[in-house]
C-alpha cells in the first residue's frame, strides 16, 4: 500500500504539510503506511494507516481516518506553554 503526495495533502488541515522526508513508507513488519506531518506551529505528528483498516475502509478511507485521529489528538493537546490559553 502506498499513497502519491497529492493524495496525502488532500487530508492535510489547512496550514500543514508533509515532513521533509516525504510521502512515507510502508513498514511490512507492522503491516502499515506511515508518515510524519507537520502541523501550523511546527510540530511534527507520526500518521499510521494500518493494512487492516484500508481492507475495511477503502486506501483513502484508512487515510481520512488515520489523519482525523492525528488532528484530534493535537486539537485536544493542552496548550500550555506555547503562550495560549489551554
Amino acid at each position: 500500500m502506498s499513497y502519491v503526495d497529492e493524495e496525502l495533502n488532500s487530508f492535510l488541515p489547512t496550514g500543514w504539510r508533509l515532513a521533509d522526508e516525504g510521502r512515507g513508507t510502508w513498514d511490512e513488519t507492522r503491516r502499515a503506511y506511515r508518515f510524519r506531518v507537520v502541523d501550523n506551529v511546527d510540530f511534527d505528528w507520526p500518521v499510521t494507516v494500518t493494512a487492516a483498516e484500508a481492507g475495511e475502509n477503502g486506501r483513502l478511507g484508512a487515510l481520512e481516518r488515520a489523519m482525523d485521529r492525528v488532528v484530534r489528538d493535537r486539537l485536544g493537546r493542552p496548550t500550555r506553554g506555547l503562550g495560549l490559553a489551554g
